[in-house]
């Protein structure tokens, strides 16, 4: 893992959609339009507004987050710099890289956090502690 990443290699992916009046769809693809394969889908839900989740880094994982209803906040953190990317359109998307804490906070009322991810759970890759984190990125960069 290239621990070196930055805030700055996370991006804001348009996914586009398809539709007119009667109703749109998103579209999804491996390697199309993100850009590795999802191997897990979860979805974030129920989560009382205002309210914060994640607050945790991995090894390997790619994760691309999209807010398929309401609205929620991403801090992105690389140990030196952080960024906060808002996200509230179902054909938006934020593609976090691996070697980066991520929170995701201020979640309106109804909010769903889609979660498509490049690796199947393993604990092993997570980091959840910020002090664990930061002795990561020196310790590997």
């Amino acid at each position: 893992m290239n621990t070196a990443v930055s805030i700055s290699d996370c991006r804001v992916i348009e996914l586009g959609q398809i539709g007119d009046r009667n109703g749109h769809i998103t579209v999804v693809t491996n390697h199309s339009e993100i850009p590795f394969p999802v191997k897990r889908v979860f979805y974030l839900y129920d989560i009382p507004g205002g309210e914060s989740r994640g607050a945790h880094a991995h090894k390997e994982c790619h994760q691309f987050l999209v807010a398929v209803s309401g609205a929620f906040e991403v801090v992105l953190d690389d140990g030196k710099n952080k960024r906060s990317v808002h996200l509230n359109n179902p054909k938006t998307g934020l593609h976090i890289v691996p070697g980066i804490w991520a929170s995701e906070v201020n979640f309106s009322s109804g909010s769903v956090c889609l979660v498509l991810a490049s690796q199947e759970y393993t604990e092993s890759d997570y980091i959840r502690s910020y002090n664990d984190f930061l002795n990561f990125k020196t310790a590997n960069g």
